[in-house]
């Protein structure tokens, strides 16, 4: 496949973002807010990238003046995903917050349909209805009876697929001369940037730093960070966004499973339905995209 080396990078990327909502929901336990959390893993992925991209000078694709501004738009993006995610985990499940945060998908529909006036197929009407049915099957109100979410925590995650949609869809149109590790660095300035500027007074007091707290941090930052936003910055402007979210939903079954393993939430044989059937909406929506994109080009 001609892009297989790049669909890998974007496939391994997704898979380390779905295991980070239960490390983060772990580090709580130890006292760690999202704030602090999400805003030192943006600014020591932004030092490890700066590194990089100074290790890699002159290889070409330097990151211009007219690039910045769009990238470090993009990173506030991620950011803001990755603040309200982990917000969100303080409230509800972590299984429950991946299933809301992989609505991005048809949040993408609705972004292209308002700003790049790209109308929505059947096809993917159709997808949106069976992402709705499975997302209550897996969140486990029809396996477990009455279930009550806290409203804030669905409400923040929700947000954070928005966010997510925006940021997907800006990466694969941003910066795509740049090399991976200055583009890498400038998404995680903006994401470091935004995340300090709505809570600078919890971020500059200081009192969390320790030990334990520099160990969450460096996972974070390398695993869940570092190495993602690098692949998806070197694969989404190569197979496009259509194939990267197809790829991307991976993220989904690997945060479920890592819910059961690592916090040991319950999961039903109808939530394991209900993600199943998230998956392939999710897939079947965005080949149909992609067909349709790959149509339109072959005709001009």
């Amino acid at each position: 496949m001609k892009h297989f080396k790049y669909s890998l990078m974007v496939l391994l990327g997704g898979a380390l973002y779905g295991t980070m909502s239960s490390f983060v929901k772990r580090s709580y336990a130890d006292g760690f807010t999202a704030a602090e959390l999400s805003f030192w893993q943006a600014f020591v992925a932004a030092l490890i990238l700066a590194v990089c991209t100074w290790a890699s000078a002159g290889r070409g694709g330097k990151l211009r003046r007219r690039d910045i501004l769009p990238l470090l738009f993009t990173g506030s993006a991620i950011g803001l995903t990755n603040f309200l995610y982990y917000k969100s985990v303080q409230f509800i499940p972590a299984s429950l917050a991946i299933i809301l945060l992989m609505q991005f998908t048809w949040f993408s529909i609705l972004i292209e349909w308002l700003f790049l006036r790209r109308r929505p197929m059947p096809t993917e009407l159709a997808a949106v209805s069976v992402i709705l049915v499975g997302t209550v099957m897996a969140s486990g109100i029809l396996s477990h009876g009455t279930v009550s979410f806290n409203l804030i925590g669905v409400e923040l995650a929700l947000l954070s697929s928005l966010t997510y949609a925006a940021y997907i869809v800006a990466n694969g149109q941003c910066g795509r001369s740049v090399r991976w590790e200055a583009k890498s660095m400038a998404i995680m300035a903006g994401s470091s940037l935004t995340i300090f500027a709505i809570n600078a007074p919890r971020i500059a007091g200081g009192e969390y730093l320790c030990g334990e707290f520099a160990l969450w941090i460096l996972l974070l930052a390398v695993a869940g960070t570092t190495i993602p936003t690098a692949l998806f910055a070197a694969g989404i402007p190569k197979i496009g966004a259509p194939l990267s979210s197809i790829l991307m939903t991976v993220e989904l079954p690997v945060a479920v499973l890592c819910a059961w393993l690592i916090l040991g939430e319950q999961l039903s044989v109808m939530q394991i339905a209900g993600v199943a059937l998230l998956l392939g909406a999710i897939a079947v929506m965005n080949y149909t995209k992609q067909i349709s994109s790959t149509s339109k080009t072959t005709q001009k």
